[in-house]
């Protein structure tokens, strides 16, 4: 039997997964040995002996504390051991110093010599999550110029829109034209027409260092920039500015027929929003404005302010 136990012990000892054993009350029963290490590399002092910890308590103090995933898993435990649930699965987050981690929590009853325990696993499925993550992250950016998608717009836009509106602020939005774009792919071929969408996003970006500023690829050579919290003449300067930068690029368009550049066009408007307004209103003022600076020449910029 003592080879029996020892055997089981070593194969407990060996999994990668956390396991703790406790009874109905939630003192622990059992640790295997990834538990027990684990909490010597993340407690305040090594341990071995878990003994004379009740699980339950530690998730009822850290959730008083206001961890919420804590909380999460002291009303699942309780509800398998209160025969309520058959098993409770919980994933949480559990980063220490520069690490992130995120861990499964996995709870089961098990029935020996007629009394009732509670296996409680914990499995680390980091390597998951920030697969997971990272496919969100792309699913969000341009995959050409490695900024964010339109998308990512439409999910910006509503939400600072939303906070402009709760705190009074006024919000800029600016769409931005590449002039004569077809004519450089025509002429020069697609991959100097990608160069110089990677190149514009690259500038743009530049204009966007604030929390609440924003830049994405809006479709085609289209691109969208969002300011927040931000008066007249100061969006009309950095507008000038931008516009003179990506002039200073000095991008060759011998084929364009207002200079030997690429230039951009530019359509600006802002506004604090009222309750009967939509950011789709000023979506639409913006590209009216960019309408008006193609039709009055190109290389320009066009402005809204209807800020009451």
């Amino acid at each position: 039997m003592r080879d029996t136990f020892e055997f089981l012990k070593l194969v407990l000892d060996a999994l990668p997964e956390h396991i703790v054993v406790i009874d109905a009350r939630g003192d622990i029963q059992y640790t295997n040995r990834s538990w027990c290490e684990f909490g010597s590399q993340n407690a305040a002092f090594p341990m071995e002996d878990w003994s004379h910890f009740n699980y339950l308590d530690v998730c009822d103090r850290s959730a008083t504390a206001g961890d919420r995933y804590a909380k999460k898993a002291a009303v699942g435990i309780k509800r398998v051991v209160d025969g309520c649930e058959s098993a409770f699965y919980l994933e949480y987050p559990c980063h220490g110093g520069s690490e992130y981690r995120w861990f499964m929590m996995r709870v089961k009853p098990l029935e020996m010599d007629k009394r009732t325990y509670f296996v409680v696993s914990h499995h680390d499925i980091s390597e998951r999550i920030l697969a997971e993550e990272q496919v969100r992250k792309l699913a969000k950016l341009d995959g050409l110029t490695d900024i964010p998608n339109r998308r990512s717009f439409d999910e910006f836009v509503n939400q600072e829109w939303r906070r402009c509106k709760r705190l009074n602020k006024s919000i800029c939005m600016l769409i931005i034209d590449i002039d004569f774009f077809k004519l450089l792919n025509d002429t020069n071929g697609h991959q100097t027409g990608d160069a110089c969408l990677k190149k514009t996003a690259k500038l743009l970006m530049s204009y966007a260092k604030r929390p609440s500023d924003f830049c994405a690829r809006y479709g085609g050579e289209e691109f969208a920039v969002v300011w927040c919290d931000m008066s007249e003449k100061e969006v009309i300067d950095r507008a000038t500015c931008l516009i003179r930068e990506f002039l200073d690029l000095k991008i060759p368009h011998r084929s364009s027929p207002i200079g030997p550049y690429l230039t951009i066009s530019m359509g600006v408007s802002m506004t604090i929003p009222r309750k009967e307004d939509s950011v789709e209103d000023l979506i639409y003022l913006s590209d009216q404005m960019l309408y008006k600076a193609k039709v009055n020449g190109k290389n320009r910029i066009e402005y809204s302010f209807p800020i009451r």
